[in-house]
This record gives C-alpha cells, structure tokens and sequence, in this order.
C-alpha cells in the first residue's frame, strides 16, 4: 500500500502551511490530491519529493510559474531540460547583472559617504549639512534596471 500524507503531515515535513500547499496546487506545482472515503485531501509519497524540488528550485530563482510549465511537460512525458537549462542560464546572466549594479551602487554610495564626512566635518556646531540634498543624481535606480533585465528576459522567452 503506498504511503500517502495528510495535508498537516505534507506541510509539516516541508515546513510550510496548508495554505501553501493548496497555493501550490492552484499554480500546478502540485498535483491534485486523491479523495479519500471521508472527502479529505491525501497526497501520494511523491508529492513531498516534487515538493522537496520545488522549493530547491525556488531557492535558486526559479518561479511557480516557470516550474509548473516545467513540470506539466514532465508530466506529460516532455523533456523540458533544453528549457529548464536556457532559463538557468538567463537567471545566471540575471544574478550577474544584479552583481554588477550593487558593486555600482557600493561604490557611489561609499563616494557619497565620503562626501557627506566632508560636509559634516566643515559645518558649524548645530548647522545643517543638508545630506539628502547633496545625493548623487542617478539616471536610473537599482531596482529599475533589474525591472528592465526581467523584461528583456520576457520578451526573449516569448520569441
């Protein structure tokens, strides 16, 4: 007989709540649940496996969305590895990015520290350094160019 989980069981080895589980459910990560004799949800062994690889997924950057196309294609017999691989590859030149606009980011804000130590050290007892107004101007953020790195990704998978 094959060992199936209580939805409390599942979660609690996983360490998540039942409402993540059906969340999971509903983006298709996992696998609808057989009924049992009393209408409740039990879900197969597999289940905390195919779990165990979402969210080992999800830590290195991978969506709900993108691991529920994975795995329906599995599913049904599919071999989305090309897919799964290229979409590694993009999230890599992602981190990369990112990576390189923090090391940007440190250094302007390690220039502007170092400006403002000025400022502060040249103002009069109870004077204002006004710091906020002497920021560095900043054709775009942080968080816009990682905004604009996903949509070029996006686009590039809807091709």
């Amino acid at each position: 007989m094959t060992k199936h989980f209580s939805p409390r069981e599942l979660a609690g080895l996983l360490g998540v709540s039942t409402d993540t589980l059906r969340h999971y459910e509903r983006k298709g990560v996992l696998l609808p649940p057989r009924r049992g004799p009393n209408g409740y949800r039990q879900y197969a062994a597999e289940s905390l496996e195919r779990l165990q690889l979402v969210r080992r997924a999800m830590a290195v950057g991978f969506t709900l969305d993108e691991l529920a196309r994975f795995l329906k294609e599995k599913d049904r017999g599919g071999s989305p590895c090309a897919s799964v691989r290229q979409l590694a590859s993009m999230k890599l030149a992602e981190v990369d990015e990112r990576i390189h606009e923090l090391k940007t980011l440190r250094k302007e804000l390690q220039q502007t520290l170092n400006d403002w130590d000025v400022r502060l050290a040249h103002r009069r007892n109870g004077e204002r350094a006004n710091l906020l107004d002497h920021l560095p101007v900043r054709s775009t953020t942080a968080h816009e160019n990682s905004q604009l790195v996903k949509r070029r990704r996006k686009q590039k998978e809807a091709k």
